[in-house]
């Protein structure tokens, strides 16, 4: 068990009590980063904090009634990061476990309780429903938050709460009504980061989070980031940043992911923040990994990030092919790519290329072109990620569901099952898509993941895509040669651990 008051000076008012909720029992474990920014923004505004991390509880129903009657809050906030592990051979849904979760915060308290997270932020509604819950909260919490509180207190105001989700029952109406996002154009974010033991989560999962930026304008069709964090790039002071990282050195913890969609998104950006973190001696202290866009990725924001102290660079190319990176929406090219991985190879920054391989209009030629040029490009590991996670929201979904029923899409995937019928027609298309739902052209074969392993040929570069309903290594929830080798002193990002382990085996 787990639990922090905030432990800030401030003008407390007696009895607002809040407590904030982290649902992820994720293992290898990942700290809610999210919950230490909401924390320090829910105490500047003055109110206490009181944190019930389940991810550290033996038992979650056990802990959660503890603190609430210790607590007695006047708000519940659950986080919900991951609706599923949004990988295709498990499908795993997160959603049954979270809904024993909120039934183990009714039986102890009747506040007000509200969700929120990334999962939540997708499919508001049919988690609503099925949880039984009053409130959620799309995007960002810690102004939504406060306004939350303030809004309760005074008994009116929830209409200006930015991306409440809520029942409305007044004048006649009995339905789920969404309030604009309104984020904030300047991003400031409490920089202390002293609510969540971020500590132990570094002991047990090897990094901590730290944002320098939230949303995403880039157009890929399939992508849930613009709809959780907003379509336009808002960033923050890179000084900010900066302070933030000496905090969580101060707390030991030196390893770190940029948690941004996509790092260099603006690049002058991404210059200036590793401009402030070699400005502050920090370069030399830290090692970190990050997202990164193919393009625009030069030479010179290269060197700026290996001075700065970055080790790693994941990016998002998701195929080699013209035709597969135009239906996703993606602007690079293949020789983009090349160059990229070029820029991180001459500054001594280790390279992750994701793929995203079945997408509509994949074939077995585009398959084999998109992993002949990753061979060729030379990155230190590639995951071949087979099948395409449709959420509500992006272009590709609404492609696929302008064409009619969803359910009878023969390229669909359920649990490994093509045939979709147990989907309602009735249903609303994120009610559809709770349960993970895959595409995967079916120009692949009754066996995709078979044929794309025939086409890496054994070249120990890439994680392979594994059959139907198995885990594996790739799969970074519940790994535990992954655990195991952070509890033996590993620490950085998961696939840049991953792909050692492979090197030290071959």
């Amino acid at each position: 068990m787990h639990i922090r008051l905030s432990g800030k000076e401030g003008p407390t008012i007696a009895g607002d009590t809040v407590v904030l909720v982290n649902t992820n029992e994720m293992r290898p474990r990942i700290a809610p980063i999210a919950l230490d920014y909401i924390g320090g923004a829910l105490t500047q505004a003055g109110y206490e904090v009181q944190l019930a991390d389940l991810s550290w509880a033996d038992d979650a129903a056990v802990v959660l009634a503890n603190v609430l009657r210790t607590a007695e809050p006047r708000l519940v906030a659950v986080t919900f990061r991951n609706s599923d592990d949004c990988f295709w051979p498990s499908a795993a849904s997160f959603v049954p476990r979270l809904v024993e979760i909120i039934g183990s915060i009714r039986t102890v308290t009747d506040a007000p309780v509200v969700l929120g997270g990334a999962g939540l932020s997708v499919f508001p509604e049919p988690i609503l429903e099925a949880c039984g819950c009053e409130f959620g909260v799309r995007g960002e919490g810690e102004v939504a938050l406060v306004r939350l509180l303030q809004a309760l207190e005074s008994g009116n105001g929830l209409d200006e709460v930015p991306g409440l989700v809520r029942r409305a029952k007044d004048r006649g109406r009995d339905e789920w009504v969404r309030n604009p996002l309104r984020s904030p154009a300047d991003l400031a974010l409490p920089c202390s980061r002293d609510l969540v033991d971020n500590p132990r989560y570094f002991r047990e999962g090897g990094q901590a989070g730290v944002e320098t930026k939230r949303g995403c304008d880039r157009a890929c069709t399939y992508c849930a980031d613009p709809v959780i964090k907003g379509a336009c790039v808002r960033t923050r002071s890179p000084a900010e940043v900066a302070n933030e990282v000496e905090a969580l050195l101060r707390q030991g913890i030196d390893v770190l992911h940029l948690c941004d969609s996509e790092f260099n998104v603006p690049p002058e950006h991404a210059l200036a923040v590793c401009q402030e973190l070699v400005a502050r001696g920090l370069g030399g202290r830290v090692r970190w990994y990050t997202y990164a866009a193919v393009s625009p990725f030069s030479d010179e924001l290269a060197h700026a990030m290996r001075q700065a102290g970055c080790v790693g660079v994941n990016f998002g190319a998701d195929s080699a092919n013209a035709e597969m990176l135009r239906t996703y929406g993606r602007r690079h090219t293949k020789e983009d790519v090349f160059a990229a991985i070029e820029h991180c190879r001459r500054h001594g920054i280790r390279v992750m290329i994701d793929l995203l391989l079945g997408g509509p209009g994949e074939t077995e030629v585009t398959v084999r072109e998109t992993i002949e040029a990753m061979k060729q490009a030379g990155p230190d590991c590639v995951g071949a990620a087979l099948g395409v996670r449709l959420y509500p929201g992006t272009s590709l979904t609404r492609k696929l569901a302008a064409g009619g029923d969803l359910a009878a899409n023969p390229h669909l995937r359920r649990r490994g099952i093509p045939a979709l019928a147990d989907i309602r027609a009735e249903d609303s298309l994120p009610g559809q898509l709770l349960q993970p739902t895959f595409y995967i052209s079916r120009e692949l074969g009754e066996n995709p993941a078979g044929l794309v392993v025939d086409i890496i040929g054994g070249d120990e570069r890439f994680f392979e895509p594994i059959p139907e309903q198995s885990t594996g290594n790739y799969n970074y929830n519940e790994n535990l040669p992954l655990i195991e080798a952070i509890a033996n002193g590993a620490r950085g990002a998961y696939w840049d651990i991953l792909s050692q382990m492979k090197g030290a085996g071959s």
